[in-house]
């Protein structure tokens, strides 16, 4: 997994299967298809962390799942980003710029709801851990995340 960090990565933000805020406590901002499938082929499935910005906002910790969703038994790839900030209101249709530094753990199925939501805590808590170091919290600066007015520009 790490020989494509740091990636960087920019798309609109889409609805989802509604399912990170309402089942889960968690939201997730998702990813359309085309941005999906842009990322390299061959990057492992998993739970990975870094940085995220909505629009020309601030620059947060996120946690990011790139898969199937094992518990959910997805037919399509999803990448599905946790921004460990509180937002007011939804923001579909933005710009979400992410930088992913790190990988945490594989994909894997859950017996229960709570079991997931549990392993998500925790993932969050590692993420936050990670991204305190100096060779990921440099990443939260990058000129990646200053959007040119008017430009959508992937991967720089």
């Amino acid at each position: 997994a790490m020989r494509h960090l740091p990636y960087f990565c920019r798309g609109e933000v889409v609805k989802g299967f509604g399912r990170g805020s309402k089942e889960l406590g968690i939201p997730t901002a998702n990813f359309s298809e085309q941005v999906v499938e842009s990322f390299p082929s061959d990057i492992p499935t998993g739970i990975y962390y870094g940085w995220a910005c909505v629009g020309n906002g601030d620059v947060h910790k996120m946690v990011l799942s790139i898969g199937w969703n094992p518990f959910y038994k997805n037919i399509k790839k999803s990448v599905e980003t946790h921004i460990i900030h509180t937002f007011k209101e939804d923001f579909y249709g933005e710009i979400l710029s992410i930088v992913i530094t790190g990988y945490i753990r594989p994909e894997k199925n859950f017996d229960s709801l709570d079991a997931l939501i549990s392993a998500i805590q925790e993932d969050i808590e590692e993420a936050k851990r990670q991204l305190d170091l100096p060779e990921h919290l440099k990443l939260k600066e990058d000129n990646f995340f200053h959007l040119p007015e008017g430009k959508i520009v992937n991967n720089r």
